[in-house]
């Protein structure tokens, strides 16, 4: 019998791990497809599909080199669908003496583990993930007293401590820290978009069966036999690969556009890899560098910083804001928000061509890239007054990379500013004419992008000036946005009265937009 049981949960499939340096008789692991992680909230079908998949493709490499694995899947007779559960009846059935798991990235399960730790009466640990280029609490230690952190110095920081694009210790590869500046571009078509060779199709109908015959409740559509998410190692290496070789050279360029024809753009498509740890930040990081390093003339220095920013700048950065504000982050809600979140946000059935978009491309394909969940999904909910309890579910559950440690980030803090200002110096909202600048969406939609009131006006125009006139408390010594208030004290009188009227009825109409 083995001594030692060993929790592998769905996103820790890190095969690069140390606990798999060396074959061990003596260690079993458990990793289980559970209710209790399908139901906390609705999540879309493809990322349940795209977990239990990668689960299931972990364990039978880890398998083939030799270790030891109880794997129950969600049909399973045994399976208790709970993690405590099927935790006692594994180590009761080994006989183990001790049992030890990796540090879990949602604080939920950091609590359940701990508690559980204590409660069963056996000799246990938790080790490192061995994932990221951070510990839980660095970033707190780094902005200790401080109300609000700078993530452009946390990355800074990463690129010198990692020694990435720099020159010396000191000075950045270009003399420039920083290229957004560079890659704010809508796109034009001037260069094909290499969607159509995307090499990830695999047959997960098996799985989508198993989800639909266990009760499962799950949101949005799937190709199960034409699934386009990696979810084995040699899947995401080929993904990596594809990205670096195909849409690098376009990447920092278009990483901010937003069209209808396409889904995806230049984007790499790599967030459920990395969060599920199958791809390791450093090497997906190594990769594009070495592609730069090999084809400068294909690749600017432009493109590769903006993705080196979101892997080692703002994915470790929303980490560490995530451990340093837990659990009350889950509960901030700057302006008290608390209106509901409308129904086309799970069918797209709204007149606003952007929302609509956006939200049905999340339902196709469980993805919607940053622009398009800050900027119009987010940036509608902040105008309007949704509820961050609300939004935080729906995002959760409908994009297949969305982990409570990125998400909730993401969600209260940048998007929704109901942090008050920990991760974003300012709320980032819109009326229409930045949507119209970066996407193809207003031409044809129903609403008229530079109309604030009167027939068909767009909502996001008159819903703008209603944030900021409602939140002026709270935000007119913002030195960021104090333009805003400029603008909306020089409007004429009766044109405020009509802007702030006409965003009332569509508030009080929300449901018919």
């Amino acid at each position: 019998m083995p001594k030692t049981l060993r929790l592998i949960l769905g996103d820790q499939l890190n095969a690069a791990h140390s606990w798999f340096e060396t074959v061990d008789e003596d260690v079993i692991y458990l990793m289980m497809e559970m209710r209790q992680e399908t139901d906390y909230v609705k999540h879309h079908v493809q990322k349940v599909i795209a977990f239990f998949a990668a689960m299931r493709a972990f364990c039978e490499a880890r398998e083939a080199e030799g270790h030891r694995f109880h794997f129950l899947k969600l049909d399973d007779p045994n399976n208790q669908q709970s993690l405590a559960a099927n935790l006692q009846q594994a180590i009761e059935q080994y006989q183990v003496e001790q049992w030890a798991y990796q540090l879990p990235d949602e604080y939920r399960l950091d609590e359940q583990l701990r508690d559980l730790g204590e409660g069963l009466g056996l000799a246990f640990h938790a080790v490192d993930t061995e994932h990221f280029l951070t510990q839980r609490g660095d970033l707190a230690t780094m902005f200790k007293g401080k109300k609000t952190y700078l993530m452009e110095s946390f990355y800074r920081r990463m690129r010198k401590q990692y020694d990435i694009l720099m020159v010396d210790e000191k000075t950045p590869f270009g003399e420039r820290w920083n290229f957004d500046a560079d890659n704010r571009n809508r796109y034009d078509g001037a260069v094909p978009i290499p969607e159509e060779e995307w090499p990830i199709k695999s047959d997960q109908s098996e799985i989508l069966a198993m989800i639909e015959d266990s009760g499962v409740a799950t949101i949005g559509e799937v190709q199960a036999e034409q699934f386009i998410w990696p979810v084995s190692r040699k899947e995401a290496e080929q993904a990596l690969d594809f990205f670096v070789r195909r849409c690098l050279p376009q990447f920092g360029t278009y990483q901010d556009a937003m069209t209808k024809e396409y889904w995806a753009l230049f984007h790499s498509r790599l967030s459920f890899a990395m969060n599920s740890k199958i791809l390791h930040p450093l090497e997906v990081v190594r990769a594009a560098i070495a592609y730069w390093e090999q084809q400068q003339d294909l690749v600017s220095l432009a493109q590769l910083e903006g993705f080196v920013r979101q892997i080692i700048g703002w994915r470790e950065y929303m980490r560490g804001v995530y451990w340093a504000h837990m659990p009350s982050y889950a509960e901030e809600n700057y302006f008290g928000h608390n209106r509901k979140l409308p129904d086309y946000f799970w069918t797209g059935e709204t007149k606003m061509a952007c929302v609509s978009h956006a939200v049905i491309q999340s339902l196709t394909y469980a993805y919607a890239h940053h622009i398009q969940r800050l900027m119009v999904t987010g940036n509608f909910a902040l105008l309007a007054g949704i509820s961050p309890d609300e939004l935080d579910e729906w995002y959760l559950g409908i994009y297949i990379d969305a982990i409570e440690w990125v998400e909730i980030t993401n969600t209260r803090g940048m998007s929704q500013f109901a942090d008050g200002g920990k991760v974003g110096t300012k709320p980032y909202v819109s009326s229409a004419n930045y949507i119209d600048k970066m996407s193809d969406y207003c031409g044809d939609c129903h609403y008229k992008k530079k109309l604030r009131h009167g027939e068909k006006a767009c909502p996001f125009n008159s819903l703008y000036w209603h944030f900021y006139d409602r939140n002026e408390d709270k935000l007119a010594r913002n030195p960021r946005i104090g333009f805003a208030y400029r603008t909306l004290n020089r409007m004429k009188p009766e044109e405020k009265e009509k802007t702030l009227l006409q965003a009332e009825q569509y508030l009080a109409g929300i449901e018919d937009l």
